[in-house]
């Protein structure tokens, strides 16, 4: 079999991808640069195409069927740049990757710290040589309510290791765990927005996802409250946030993902002018943290990443179930 990947990163993914070829028997070819119906015919005689989170239009997808590829996978979580119901009328299976949770958790809880300390602007004055206490009182994570919508594999892992920290946990899900009742207690959405000093998304990014978060949340939320997304952009509605925070409702928002991201990340932008003025925003405001969609980026997860689509690609090849398909 033969795997083409695109957009690649030779500096991480294709170690783990050519060591993977040798360990699990399979060709491949890759390109650095992003899949375009212009750039289609690179997967010529591959079976199976890897990509990241490049929109995946019908167009390019049966431009892929044409060429013979079977088999499409992502390397990363979420899948809704792919479009599902157009590769599976065409008769093309759909992969996304699968990793440990600790990388994101532990990024999400970094997050918090940050905000709660103010470390944005601690460190922005530092660097004109302002290293007055004025206005950079912190708070303690113990004594804080943490609240945490959804409480899948991420989810589940952050109120794990938050437990140790010594705050009160409250959480969310339509499809409340068990073993998360031992370290947090279950309520509703508006009983957990009303009730915690920071409020934590882990939800998937689906359609009945989209914008979540938005006035009316943002005005059931406390005084002082603080918003951390290390979920998905579309999860919160930028414009209310924005709103909220100018208002000096919230107390600030650590955001690891925000809406209209495509085409930013995971790319060197540094001469460009950027069309997304909410990004430019939030990123001047001194209580808001925007980091650039990286709390996956650790060395287990990028492998995992790497890994498991390339395992779904071989189990589509040979005509197998596997645990990474998108059903």
């Amino acid at each position: 079999m033969k795997i083409f990947a695109f957009a690649l990163r030779p500096f991480d993914e294709l170690g783990y991808l050519d060591a993977l070829s040798r360990e699990l028997g399979f060709e491949y070819d890759w390109t650095p640069d992003y899949p375009t119906l212009e750039n289609a015919h690179l997967a010529t005689g591959a079976q199976g195409v890897n990509i990241i989170t490049n929109p995946m239009t019908p167009e390019l997808l049966d431009a892929y069927r044409e060429l013979g590829v079977t088999g499409l996978a992502t390397r990363s979580i979420g899948y809704d740049h792919i479009d599902i119901a157009h590769a599976r009328a065409i008769g093309m299976r759909v992969g996304h990757a699968a990793y440990p949770p600790e990388g994101v958790a532990d990024y999400t809880i970094m997050l918090m710290l940050m905000a709660l300390r103010r470390v944005k602007f601690v460190f922005r004055q530092a660097a004109v040589q302002d290293f007055s206490l004025a206005g950079k009182i912190g708070r303690d994570l113990a004594s804080c309510t943490v609240g945490v919508v959804g409480t899948g594999a991420i989810g589940s892992c952050v109120i794990r290791q938050l437990a140790g920290f010594g705050c009160r946990i409250i959480a969310c899900d339509p499809f409340p765990k068990d073993e998360v009742r031992t370290q947090a207690t279950y309520v509703d959405l508006d009983t957990l927005l009303a009730e915690s000093d920071i409020v934590t998304l882990h939800a998937p990014g689906l359609p009945e996802n989209h914008h979540m978060i938005g006035a009316d949340q943002f005005a059931r939320m406390k005084e002082g409250a603080l918003l951390v997304n290390a979920a998905r952009g579309m999860l919160v509605d930028t414009e209310a946030l924005i709103g909220a925070i100018e208002a000096g409702h919230l107390g600030g928002a650590a955001l690891d993902t925000i809406e209209h991201e495509a085409g930013l990340y995971y790319l060197d932008r540094s001469r460009d002018i950027l069309p997304n003025r909410d990004r430019a925003i939030l990123d001047a405001l001194p209580n808001v943290i925007v980091s650039p969609h990286m709390a996956f980026y650790t060395a287990c997860d990028v492998e995992a990443m790497v890994r498991t689509t390339v395992e779904a690609l071989l189990a589509f090849d040979r005509g197998d179930t596997t645990p990474y398909e998108v059903l």
